[in-house]
This record gives structure tokens, C-alpha cells and sequence, in this order.
């Protein structure tokens, strides 16, 4: 495309003189006197500070400042001109309301400045961080009703610490901080800083709360900052208890009772039932294991409270019992209120009872899901699913969990022939919050271990081409180490796959394609799969990471007692059945950076690969890779890219009527995210990948069906590339995702030419119709 030189300066001209009236009209709304605040600066006026520390610290005290200017973007403030520009509304509601209160914002003057209480936090942060004899000053620059304020430092020399002193007497609690003393955060040579002055007073009192001293608070503990004993602008730091501490504060409790209300709700409680603290007498009857359950209905047993629970009677009370307690408690999933309250018993010998109250969420609730979707490959579908839970179902805890679902995919505008795919099926899954094994599992963890139990079946019609009955059953255990990292193993994983009532169509097509022929084949998968998942994308961070590891081994013991060989002509089965031998890999690595509030920047990189050996030559189909789609390389439909350099297209240059599987796979995605208006997100990404084989797929004849789908040395030369923009409407309930793509890079084109930036033509009907994809989808890709 060609740019006429004069017609480009005249474009660029012309945005410079429209950003030159929008940026002066919004002064024009302005009142005689009145004089737009835009911002301040503050600057240090200090030769000895380091320029990191001097940036460091004006950084920090520019954030402090109040108010905040009017927002802009490349130098204008268009919020700003929408609110000045837009009349009063009669109504609060419409577009008019929209522009002046909701999109826009209202001025700030320099009226608005406290400039003296500005100038005093700016003395005060700075005194926080040890300059004691800081000293600030303000001037206001002003020009065309624009004003700003520069505030100037003069910080003096920062403060270090020369010693720390944790002052001694005999009490036991001074004990207990006396052994806190080595871990201190206070550091000689380190500079004075009320932050980690009051980072050290809480890390204190973790450390007696963790010795049995429940009743004691950070004030109780001072810190003073003495510089009459040192010179050189250095202070000594000195660490005592208050003389005013409570006696309660300074005395280490342990556990007496331990008690449960395990079904608590409000309504009762406004009669009484529930009385804290309980006479002792009335808790006859209620006692499991020094563990008081009130539940006369008897809807939970009483051992999965002392499974939960990590307090025992006359344990000294800390705190990492009483957070565990409480989030085991949560993660059993069946309460909806979990709260904990101590009482004393014995004041005399510093015993408190320890009470739960719990409130049961709905043990059953039964919900109808309806979907719909759309995509560009000329698919139009919608799903239904009935889901059935019951959170208790043995009366301790254990969830379980039935569907049944149907769903259909129909080419709208096809051939009459076309394929439509129809999908129905029930699964039922039984979660139970402990280990079930012949072996005691003991976990630390404030999450709840599992035992999951799993049945299935699904019955897949491609209405021209053939139907599928898959079995499946899985048994193994899920538990979480902490926040971030947790684990799954199934021992066993069962998948049985039986065909049934093949088409003439499909029989002609699959003649001597042993790829479309192992589709079909009557499939036995069994065998242990585990997963290791380590993840920071819920803490407060700019920078955090997800992984996720899966390794899959199939038929791995079977067909080494059996010795199967297919290659050697020993394929062994299973009543009747030939069963699958491999192993497969899968690693899923996610690393996400927020530059603002609004911004940020999401990466994701996926490398599997699957290696069959003995019984199997093959990677079933239902266990290999795919590529395209809305979560993967968006710019290719769904499951039609690859392997390798294979042209998955027909005779007539369009899409293959049948999924691409790949034994390797690689992948990467990279997306910048922006927020536009509340639940308005933009986004750009590029997407690139494919997968391989292993081996050629070689029929009867010798011939190679799938010709370039080898993994080989010059797979780079096979990664396909795509890009594209989305709009991503967040809803809070649901998140419905909108992205356009377009190929970059085709690794089916011939070599050389497989780059299509000289192919891109958007005013060509024919080229948007086949290379621009639109997907439509639910949730974030990654």
C-alpha cells in the first residue's frame, strides 16, 4: 500500500492542531480566577543523597500527594473536555448523564490544593524514612489558567542505626521475646524507617502469638529511636514491652475444651440455642475424642471435625493452629460461615475454651446451564447441562456430583450432507475430604486432601460419518502443599472407546488412511496420571508465574509382564481389546506482568510430547495434541492446523472435515491487555505454534498419508504464526471474549513463501472470508 507524502503531513498536521484545541478548550469552561491544577513535582535539593535513593524517595513522596490531577492521555484529558463539554442532564440515566458523570470528570483547581498540608506530609514522610531534619518549601508555576506545583526538599542526611537493644527482665513473655531477637528486621547499618519499625513490632507478636500469648497486640511493644548516644547521624534502636501492658496480654494460654456448633444459623441462635460459653454440663453426650460436637440431628459425624481441627485439649495456643483449623474448616467446602471465638475458663491457670460456629451451605442445589456458541469455520451449536450436588453425602463432608449434558454443532449454509455432530453423556464424581488408603496420610496443609472417584460415558454422533461410545473411570487423590502448589495423582485412569455404525462415506474415506482409520478403532487406555501445579497469579504482585506439569503413563505395567511388542508382532489385549502403551508429557509455563492498574501483558508457553512404545505404535487419537482454536493459535480454526508442513485442506482448497493430532507439540502465546472502560478490555496478541509426529503414518501401499507431519530438524521452518486484536466485555458473573485473527505465517504453503504479509489485502471480500477468523468465547484463552 502506498502513502501519498503530502496527504500523511496533512493528516498529521491536522491531529496536531485537533490535540491543540481539545487540550486549550478545556480551560475555556473556567471561571475568572479559577485555574486548572495540572500535577506537582517534587524536587530534592540534596548532594550527598545517591541519585537512586534521591529518585526513590521523590517518587514516593509525589505518590503521597493529594488531590490527583485530571487524567490524561498523550497530553490531553479527554474525560476532562466530555464533562466540560456536556450540558447538565434532566434525568440520571442516558447518554448525556453517561458523558458528564460516568465517563467524565469533573475539574481539579489548584483551589483544591492544600499546598501547607502537602508540604507537611512531604516533611513528615521524609522524617518516617530517618532525614530528622528534613525542611520543604512550595512555589506555584502558572501560564494560560494552567497551574503547578513544584514542592522543594532539603532532606539533610538519613539517619542509620547504630545498635538494637531488646531490653531484658525475668517475666516469661520477655523470654519469649528475647528468643524472637535473632530473626529482628532492625539492623545496625541500616537506615531509620517507621515501616520497618512497625513491620518488626508485628513480627513480634506473630511470634507470641505462636507461644500460647493470644491476647497480646503490636502497641504493646515500643521502639524507640535514641540519637543522644551516638554521633554521625546514627540512632539506637531500643525494644521493650509497654509498662502498660495488660496482665491478660502477658499471659500464655492453652487449650481446655474444644467445641463445635456444626450447624448454626441465625434464627436459632435469636432463641438461645446456641449460649457461649457452654455449661459443662450440658455437653453430656457430645464428646468424640476430647472434641465436643453440638449436633443433635446428627447431620455430620463427629471425625471429620477431628480431622480438621488441629487444636487439642491442653495444647498452648498458636496462632498456625488456629489459621489451619479455620481454613481446613472452609476448604471442606460445606460451610458457607466459619467463625472461632475463645473464652476463659480457668483465669487462674490460663486455660480458654475454644469454639466453632458453623453455618452449612445448601447440602443440594440443582442447576440448568444453557450455551451457546458460534465460530467462523460456519459452526453454530449450544449445549445443556443439568448438574446435581449434594455436599454431605455421607454425612462427613464428602461431595458428590452428577450431570447429564447434550450438544450439537451444526454448519449453518453447508452442504446438504453436511457433518453435524451431536454429543450426549452423564458423569458422576465423588469427592471425599480425606485419603482413602490402606496407609495414614498426614497433611499439614490449611486445604482439606481428597479422594476422588470418577464415572463417565459419552456418546459422540458425526451424522455423516460414524458414532463413538466412550467409557471412563478414574480413582485417585488431590491435595494442595499450600496456596500455591498442588498436586493430583490418579492411580488408575480409565478410558474405553467403542465405535459404532460407520458410514459408507467414512469407510470410503478411511480406505487405506490409517490415520482416519485408528479413529474408529476400538481403544483400551488405562493407567496412572499425574499433574504438579505451582502458581503465584493470586498474590498482589506485579510479576507472577503459573505451571502446570501432567505426565501420563498408559499400559506401562501391563505390557511389561505381558511383554508386548507390536513392532515384533506381540500386540497383546484385553479381552479382545488391544491395549495403549505410552508415555506423555505436558508442560504448561504462564508468566503475567501489570505495568498499571489497566494494563498488562500475559505470556503462555506449552511443549508436550507423546511416545508410544510395546503394545502401540500409535498415540491413540483421543490422547494426542491439537492446535487453533479460541484458547490456542487463534488465527487457524479449531484442531485444522498441522502436523508439521501437512496441508490439511482438500482437493477443492478448503477446510478438512477431520481434527489434526499431533504426538509433539509446541506453542507459544503473548498478549497486551488494556482496561478502556470498566467492563470494556481491549487486547493485541500474536500466537504461534503446531504440532508433530513422532512417526510417519505410512498405509498398505507404502504411502505416506500424511506427508510432512514428521517431527524433523527444520520443524522452526513449520511454526505457524498468527495475530490479532479482541474486546473482552467483563461481567463481572462471566467474562465473553471476542478475537480476530489473521494467519501471518502458514506452514502448509511452500517453503519460502510461507510468510503472508504480501498476501494481506482487507478490501479483498475473498481473502477476509478465508483468512480472517473470528472467535468467540468464554473466559480469558490463558
Amino acid at each position: 500500500m502506498k502513502i501519498n507524502l503530502n496527504t500523511y503531513c496533512k493528516y498529521f498536521l491536522a491531529s496536531g492542531m485537533a490535540a491543540a484545541v481539545v487540550s486549550c478548550s478545556n480551560t475555556k469552561f473556567l471561571k475568572d480566577g479559577q485555574m486548572l491544577y495540572t500535577g506537582a513535582e517534587v524536587k530534592i535539593e540534596n548532594d550527598t543523597l545517591p541519585k537512586k535513593k534521591k529518585n526513590e524517595l521523590k517518587v514516593a513522596l509525589e505518590e503521597n500527594l493529594t488531590p490527583k490531577p485530571n487524567s490524561s492521555f498523550l497530553g490531553l484529558r479527554p474525560k476532562l473536555y466530555a464533562y466540560n463539554a456536556t450540558k447538565e442532564p434532566k434525568k440520571e440515566k442516558g447518554l448525556r448523564y453517561w458523558l458528564k458523570y460516568k465517563f467524565g470528570e469533573e475539574p481539579i483547581l489548584l483551589g483544591d490544593v492544600d499546598r501547607e498540608f502537602n508540604k507537611d506530609i512531604i516533611v513528615n514522610y521524609s522524617e518516617n524514612k530517618g532525614y530528622f531534619n528534613a525542611k520543604a518549601k512550595y512555589d506555584t508555576v502558572s501560564k494560560n489558567k494552567k497551574a503547578q506545583v513544584i514542592y522543594t526538599l532539603n532532606p539533610g542526611a538519613q539517619y542509620l542505626i547504630s545498635n538494637v537493644n531488646f531490653l531484658q527482665d525475668s517475666s516469661l513473655i520477655n523470654q519469649e521475646i528475647q528468643a524472637l531477637k535473632e530473626r529482628s528486621l532492625l539492623k545496625p547499618g541500616n537506615p531509620f524507617d517507621l515501616d520497618v519499625i512497625k513491620a518488626e513490632r508485628q513480627r513480634i507478636d506473630d511470634g507470641l502469638k505462636d507461644k500460647g500469648f493470644y491476647y497480646f497486640n503490636p502497641d504493646n511493644i515500643i521502639v524507640q529511636a535514641d540519637s543522644t548516644v551516638t554521633k554521625n547521624h546514627k540512632v539506637e534502636m531500643i525494644v521493650k514491652l509497654k509498662d502498660n501492658t495488660p496482665k491478660l496480654a502477658k499471659e500464655q494460654f492453652t487449650i481446655d475444651k474444644v467445641v463445635v456448633f456444626p450447624n448454626y444459623n441465625l434464627r436459632d441462635a435469636k432463641k438461645g440455642l446456641y449460649n457461649i460459653p457452654m455449661n459443662p454440663d450440658s455437653l453430656k453426650g457430645y464428646e468424640y475424642n476430647d472434641i465436643y460436637v453440638v449436633d443433635p440431628k446428627k447431620k455430620f459425624k463427629p471425625r471429620m471435625f477431628d480431622r480438621a481441627l488441629y487444636f487439642d485439649k491442653g495444647d498452648i495456643y498458636n496462632r498456625k493452629d488456629h489459621n489451619l483449623s479455620l481454613n481446613r474448616l472452609i476448604s471442606l467446602g460445606v460451610f458457607k460461615f466459619v467463625k472461632n471465638e475463645f473464652v476463659v475458663s480457668d483465669s487462674l491457670n490460663h486455660k480458654f475454651d475454644a469454639y466453632y460456629v458453623l453455618t452449612p451451605r445448601e447440602l443440594q442445589s440443582l442447576r440448568l446451564e444453557a450455551l451457546g456458541r458460534t465460530n467462523s469455520a460456519n459452526y453454530a451449536g449450544s449445549e445443556l447441562n443439568l448438574n446435581w450436588t449434594q455436599r454431605n453425602f455421607f454425612r462427613g463432608a464428602e461431595q458428590f456430583k452428577a450431570s447429564v449434558y447434550g450438544a450439537f454443532d451444526v454448519q449453518i449454509g453447508g452442504p446438504a450432507d453436511a457433518e453435524n455432530i451431536f454429543r450426549a453423556g452423564a458423569n458422576a464424581q465423588l469427592s471425599i475430604p480425606r485419603i482413602v488408603a490402606p496407609f495414614t496420610f498426614n497433611s499439614s496443609s490449611a486445604f482439606v486432601p481428597r479422594t476422588n472417584i470418577q464415572l463417565g460415558y459419552e456418546f459422540q454422533n458425526r451424522t455423516t460419518l460414524y458414532t463413538l461410545n466412550t467409557f471412563n473411570a478414574s480413582f485417585g487423590y488431590q491435595w494442595k502443599e499450600n496456596v500455591r502448589k498442588e498436586h493430583e495423582l490418579k492411580l488408575i485412569d480409565v478410558s474405553y472407546i467403542d465405535p459404532a455404525n460407520e458410514t459408507p462415506k467414512f469407510l470410503a474415506l478411511k480406505e487405506g488412511n490409517p490415520y482416519l482409520q485408528r479413529i474408529t478403532e476400538q481403544q483400551l487406555i488405562f493407567g496412572p496420571t499425574y499433574s504438579y501445579t505451582y502458581s503465584t497469579t493470586m498474590l498482589p504482585r506485579k510479576n507472577t508465574f503459573y505451571y502446570k506439569g501432567m505426565l501420563d503413563l498408559a499400559g506401562n505395567i501391563t505390557g511389561l509382564v505381558t511383554g508386548a511388542n507390536v513392532k515384533e508382532g506381540k500386540e497383546k489385549t484385553i479381552f479382545g481389546v488391544p491395549f495403549s502403551q505410552y508415555a506423555k508429557i505436558e508442560n504448561d509455563v504462564r508468566f503475567y506482568h501489570k505495568f498499571t492498574e489497566k494494563t498488562s501483558f500475559a505470556s503462555r508457553f506449552i511443549a508436550g510430547v507423546a511416545v508410544p512404545y510395546g503394545n502401540s505404535e500409535h498415540i491413540p487419537f483421543s490422547r494426542q495434541f491439537f492446535v487453533g482454536g479460541s484458547n490456542s493459535i487463534r488465527a487457524f480454526r479449531a484442531r485444522t492446523l498441522g502436523p508439521g508442513s501437512y496441508d490439511p485442506r482438500g482437493e477443492d482448497n478448503t477446510r478438512a472435515v477431520f481434527d489434526q493430532a499431533g504426538d509433539i507439540k509446541l506453542e507459544l502465546n503473548a498478549e497486551y491487555r488494556a482496561n478502556l472502560y470498566k467492563f470494556l478490555n481491549v487486547a493485541a496478541f500474536v500466537d504461534a505454534g503446531n504440532i508433530w509426529l513422532i512417526n510417519d503414518e505410512i498405509n498398505e501401499n507404502g504411502i505416506n498419508t500424511r506427508p510432512g507431519g514428521k517431527f524433523s530438524k527444520d520443524f522452526l521452518s513449520e511454526v505457524a504464526v498468527g495475530a490479532g486484536v479482541g474486546l473482552r466485555l467483563d461481567f463481572s458473573i462471566l467474562i465473553l471474549r471476542l478475537d480476530l485473527a489473521m494467519p501471518l505465517r502458514v506452514p502448509y504453503y511452500e517453503k519460502g513463501e510461507r510468510w503472508a504479509f504480501d498476501r494481506i489485502n482487507f478490501g479483498d471480500s475473498s481473502w477476509r472470508r478465508d483468512n480472517l477468523i473470528l472467535n468467540i468465547a468464554i473466559g480469558y484463552p490463558f
